[in-house]
């Protein structure tokens, strides 16, 4: 089984964009646990720009390109040194690839990323996948790393894409404004009614939301691979994952007919 697992910036930091230190630590644990067990895994992490934005004393993310552009360049340092520190100790390597939109609209150099991805995992590496946003622009940026795990996810032919985020999983409507919200544990058909269900990021450090969520699920399931929305307040909810139990809100891919 290969599962690519996206991990939002509200998970690794706190709203300070200072690490969160046991989220962090639980996290890896369990990504170690679960390729002991045979699993094939691909991270995609945000949080270079929230990491920076610690690193650096600023205090609110940056507004500005250029500033964005310094709070990446120094917070993906200090990520990629704390991802390379925990999962050493769990005897398991780490690889890191930065990608910008080119890299993925490019044919030839969409090859060479799947090529150099698919090497890792063959010798046992679990690589790291995040934006280059220490370059990359609005103007040419992928944009979200929900997107961009879409797009590992159906590179890699994963079985299954794990978005990690503040949020339980999709909701009827907002919970945080509508007490009646409720949770919808799986999606069969991604039509416009479910695509109006998203909504801005309810985080300061972060860019996704769900609207770039289920433009997300939209891209895996019609390239048959299912995803899952889930909370990763609590890592420990892979493992449930893994099991095949029900957690958060479970995107059906497109089966193809016999």
């Amino acid at each position: 089984m290969k599962i690519v697992v996206k991990i939002g910036t509200s998970t690794l930091a706190y709203p300070s964009g200072r690490l969160n230190i046991r989220h962090i630590e639980e996290l890896c644990k369990i990504i170690s646990d679960l390729k002991n067990s045979g699993i094939e895994i691909i991270m995609v992490s945000s949080g270079s720009i929230a990491m920076g934005t610690g690193k650096l004393s600023l205090k609110e993310r940056p507004s500005d390109m250029p500033t964005k552009q310094a709070a990446a360049a120094v917070g993906q340092c200090e990520l990629m040194y704390t991802y390379d520190k925990l999962f050493s100790e769990y005897r398991h390597t780490v690889g890191q690839i930065l990608v910008t939109a080119e890299d993925i609209q490019h044919k030839e150099r969409h090859k060479n990323f799947s090529n150099t991805l698919n090497r890792l995992l063959e010798l046992g590496v679990i690589p790291i996948i995040n934006e280059n946003d220490s370059i990359a622009t609005e103007e040419i940026g992928v944009g979200d790393n929900d997107t961009l795990a879409a797009v590992v996810a159906t590179s890699a032919k994963a079985d299954l894409l794990v978005l990690l985020s503040d949020i339980d999983g999709l909701y009827t409507a907002n919970p945080n404004t509508d007490k009646k919200a409720k949770l919808i544990p799986e999606v069969r058909k991604i039509d416009d009614k479910i695509m109006a269900l998203g909504g801005k990021s309810s985080s300061k450090l972060g860019t996704g939301g769900m609207k770039t969520k289920l433009s997300a699920a939209k891209i895996c399931t019609e390239a048959g691979c299912d995803m899952i929305i889930a909370n990763g307040a609590d890592p420990a909810v892979l493992y449930k994952i893994a099991d095949g139990k029900p957690a958060g809100t479970r995107f059906y891919a497109k089966r193809k007919k016999a």
